[in-house]
Order: structure tokens, then C-alpha cells, then sequence
């Protein structure tokens, strides 16, 4: 199947896409904004080619070969050939309505438009374009070289044929794929760890128990392979609080309000990993 694939942002999440798809034989186009941004998300991607040649995992050759089949952009004009565009921006609606109404005018009649969001229903992401049935949502998991599972999210008008193309892709890409029906805020996966997350924030900062305990209990006694806690400081405290937020102004529904130890983190620019305190010091 392999094809011509758009990734627009070149951030953690989209230049893993970009990764799994150029070692998989896609061409990859790779957008951002200005040079820097599209060099760190290539340089991203050799660093963990490299880690995974000198582990074993794949040929040496294979790091410049995959390379090879990416080219890094700063025009959104290079998704004009593209049969499939991810879009990895930031998850705020209205940076990815900017794109996608772009996308809209820029793409060829028959590409399939996908969003990477974790939280946003795709039927909002979908509304500003003239084709929503081929706007759909492929949520991956970070890092994305790593982690197997991709959540496929179908908005109210996104056609089988979009989500048959997409499923085929995320396989031939190497991952498993979940299909959810109905894009509710936050779909599945996003839903359970958030709501796990703010239970156990609240529980951590009405000191019934340390961070570091309230994760070896959720690893331990659930199987987990990381507690909540340090999941959070992986993919970023202000990326678990807006993905909270956003359920929480579509539902109402009280579980998902976030505590305030996590909005006060996000204040003083605990963030986790990125930053080198979160829940945990790095």
C-alpha cells in the first residue's frame, strides 16, 4: 500500500508518525512552521533510528534509507500530493482548524485528512471543511516507534472507506489498531487515563498517599507497565490538564474537573519530563 504520507508538525508525536511510516516505505513529507522546528524533529527521528540499530532492532543501513524517504517542509502546499495528511499540532481546536481548512483547499480530492488529537471530537476538527467524511482520527501513542496501539476515532460523517484506508495504513505501519464509533470528548483511552489521573492527583494532594506509592500500587496491583503519575510526567502535565479540561466542558461531568495541584503545576512550569520536574524529578 505504501504511499505518499503528509505529517504536519514535527513535535514528539508527529515525527514519530513520520518515523514508523518511512521505515515501513512511505514517503513522508515532514511540516512545521520554520527550519528549526522541522531540523529537531529529523534529528529526533536519527537519534532513535541510531538507538534502534545499535540495539539490534533494525539494520544499519536502514537508518539512512529511512531518512531518505523524509523531506522536511515549512510549506503546507507539499501535502498537495499526499494520500494520507496526519495532522500532529497542538491540541487546541482552533490551531487545528487553522490546518485544516487549509488542508481542505490544499489537498488532492481522494486523500483521507487525519488528526492526531487525543481529546478533541473529530467532528468538530471535521465541521470546517467540505469533506468531513474523509476527516478521521488517528491517535498514537508516544513514542510512537514504541508503542503498538493506534485508536482510530470516527467522526459523525467520517465514511468506511476513510476508516478502511486509515485502518490499512496504521497496520501496514506496524500498529494495532481500536476502532471507537462515536467521538466523544476524550474517546476511549484519553477518557480512562484522565479520569484515573485526576483521582489520582486528588488523592496524592490530600496527602492519603506519596506519588511514588500511589504508582507501584496501580503497577503492581493492576499490572500497569507505568503508575498514572509518571505517565502524566511523560506525556506532559499540561497535556493531561488540557485533555481534562476539554472532557470536562464537553460533559459536565464532575470526575474529569481537574484538581488544582494540577493546574498550579502548570502555573509554576512543572511539567514533567520536558521540564525536568513534574510529579517526579528528572
Amino acid at each position: 500500500m505504501a504511499g505518499r504520507l503528509a505529517v504536519v508538525g514535527a513535535g514528539l508525536m508527529g515525527s514519530g508518525i513520520a518515523q514508523v511510516a518511512a521505515q515501513a516505505g512511505w514517503q513522508v513529507t515532514l511540516r512545521d512552521l520554520d527550519d528549526a522546528a522541522t531540523a529537531r524533529g529529523v534529528d529526533g527521528i536519527r537519534r532513535s533510528l541510531e538507538k534502534f540499530a545499535e540495539k539490534g532492532k533494525i539494520e544499519a543501513s536502514e537508518v539512512e534509507a529511512t531518512l531518505g524517504r523524509i523531506t522536511p517542509t515549512t510549506d503546507l502546499e507539499a501535502a498537495a500530493d499526499a494520500d494520507i495528511v496526519v495532522e500532529a499540532v497542538f491540541e487546541r481546536l482552533e490551531i487545528k482548524h487553522e490546518v485544516f481548512r487549509a488542508l481542505d483547499k490544499i489537498c488532492k480530492a481522494d486523500a483521507v485528512l487525519a488528526t492526531n488529537t487525543s481529546a478533541i471530537p473529530v467532528t468538530q476538527i471535521a465541521a470546517v471543511t467540505e469533506r468531513p467524511e474523509s476527516v478521521v482520527g488517528t491517535h498514537f501513542f508516544s513514542p510512537v516507534p514504541m508503542m503498538k496501539l493506534c485508536e482510530l476515532v470516527r467522526g459523525y460523517k467520517t465514511s468506511d472507506a476513510t476508516l478502511a484506508t486509515v485502518r490499512a495504513f496504521a497496520e501496514e505501519i506496524g500498529k494495532t489498531v481500536v476502532v471507537v464509533n462515536r467521538d466523544i470528548a476524550g474517546f476511549v483511552t484519553t477518557r480512562l487515563i484522565a479520569a484515573l489521573v485526576v483521582e489520582a492527583v486528588k488523592l496524592v494532594e490530600s496527602g492519603v498517599i506519596s506519588a511514588e506509592d500511589l504508582d507501584t500500587a496501580c503497577k503492581l496491583g493492576f499490572g500497569h507497565a507505568m503508575g498514572p503519575l509518571a505517565t502524566t510526567d511523560l506525556t506532559g502535565v499540561d497535556v493531561l490538564l488540557h485533555a481534562a479540561k476539554n472532557i470536562y466542558t464537553d460533559t459536565a461531568d464532575e470526575k474529569f474537573f481537574p484538581p488544582e495541584l494540577l493546574q498550579r503545576m502548570v502555573t509554576a512550569g512543572d511539567l514533567g519530563r520536558k521540564t525536568g520536574k513534574g510529579f517526579y524529578t528528572y
